[in-house]
C-alpha cells in the first residue's frame, strides 16, 4: 500500500514500484505512473493505486461429475494488470487520504472476476466427466479449459487483465467415495504383492534346487573320478607285480641257469678227471688214492 504523509492543506503521497498510480483532480488525470511519489490536495484531488504485480489466486471449486459424484477442484491462478487505467475506470482503487488503504475492495472484486470465471469451466467439464475420468486426466483437462476459456474471455481485456498462469493442484472426491475408489486399487496392488512374494519364494526354491542338483553332480562327477583313480591305482599295482614277477623269475632263471653251468662245469672237470684216472698207470692211481685217503684222515692232537 502506499504511504501518505500529512501535512497543514497538503498531503505526501508515495508508493512502490509495484503499484501504478492514478492522481485526480476532479474528472481530470493529473498523473500517471508506477512507483510515483506526490503532492496532492486531500479536499479536491483523488489518489488510486493499482497493483501491477504478478498475484496468484487461490481456487477451491466443489462441483458434480457427470455420475453424481461431488468432488473438489483446487488450483492457483496467476494473473496481473495489464492496463491499470483501463481497471481504475472500471473498479474503485481510491485510496483514503489518511490512512492510504483502499476505500472499498478493489482487489477482491477483480479476484471474485477471474474465480468465476474459471469456475465456471471447472463445473462445465465436470459435468460431462466421469468420476473416475475426472480422476485419472482431469487435472490436465480442467487447466487447458481454464487457460482456453480466460484466453478467449472478452472481460479480461475489457478490465485490462492478463492470465498468465493457471495451476491445478489436485481432483478430489468426498473421503468415503475416495476409500472406496481406492479399495480395489488396494487389493489389485496387494495381489500383485503377493504374486511377487511367490514368484521370489519359487526362484529361491528353483536355485536351491539348482544348487542341490550342481552340488549331487558335483559329487557323482568326484566319485567317478575315484573310481577311475582307484582302477587306475589297482592297475599300476597289478603291473607292479606282474614286473616284480617277471623280475623275480628272471633272476630264478638266471640263478638257475648258473647252478646248472657250475654243476656241469664240474661234471665235466669230474669226467674228465676220471677219464685221466683211467688212462693213468697203476702207480699213479695208487698215489692218488693215497693221497685222496690222507685228505679224510683226522689226526689227533696232543
Amino acid at each position: 500500500m502506499a504511504e501518505i504523509r500529512r501535512f497543514p492543506f497538503v498531503s505526501h503521497l508515495r508508493s512502490a514500484p509495484t503499484a501504478h498510480v492514478l492522481h485526480h483532480r476532479g474528472d481530470r488525470l493529473i498523473r500517471s505512473g508506477r512507483g510515483l511519489a506526490t503532492w496532492f490536495w486531500p479536499l479536491r484531488d483523488s489518489v488510486a493505486e493499482v497493483p501491477v504485480d504478478d498475484r496468484d489466486l487461490t481456487l477451491t471449486v466443489h462441483g458434480r461429475t457427470a455420475d453424481y459424484q461431488d468432488v473438489t477442484v483446487q488450483g492457483v491462478l496467476t494473473y496481473r494488470v495489464v492496463e491499470p487505467e483501463r481497471l481504475a475506470r472500471r473498479v474503485d482503487f481510491a485510496l483514503d487520504a489518511r490512512s492510504g488503504r483502499y476505500a472499498r475492495e478493489p482487489i477482491e472484486r477483480v479476484e471474485a472476476l477471474l474465480a468465476q470465471l474459471a469456475q465456471e469451466q471447472v463445473l462445465r467439464y465436470l459435468a460431462h466427466t466421469t468420476i473416475l475420468d475426472a480422476l485419472a486426466d482431469g487435472i490436465a483437462r480442467v487447466r487447458a479449459a481454464i487457460e482456453s476459456a480466460l484466453a478467449d474471455a472478452p472481460q479480461l481485456p475489457e478490465f485490462g487483465l492478463a492470465v498468465t498462469a493457471v495451476r491445478i493442484a489436485g481432483i478430489r472426491p468426498n473421503p468415503d467415495l475416495e476409500k472406496a475408489i481406492e479399495a480395489p486399487t488396494r487389493e489389485r496392488i496387494k495381489q500383485q504383492s503377493d504374486e511377487a512374494a511367490f514368484e521370489r519364494r519359487a526362484l529361491a526354491v528353483e536355485k536351491e534346487r539348482a544348487i542341490a542338483e550342481n552340488e549331487l553332480q558335483n559329487r557323482i562327477e568326484l566319485a567317478k573320478r575315484e573310481e577311475q583313480l582307484l582302477e587306475q591305482q589297482g592297475a599300476n599295482e597289478k603291473r607292479k607285480a606282474i614286473d616284480e614277477a617277471e623280475s623275480a623269475k628272471i633272476a630264478a632263471d638266471g640263478e638257475a641257469e648258473r647252478i646248472a653251468t657250475v654243476e656241469g662245469v664240474h661234471q665235466r672237470i669230474e669226467s674228465e678227471r676220471i677219464a685221466v684216472l683211467r688212462e693213468a698207470p697203476i702207480p699213479l692211481l695208487a698215489t692218488v688214492a693215497a693221497t685222496a685217503f690222507a685228505g679224510h684222515i683226522t689226526w689227533p692232537t696232543r
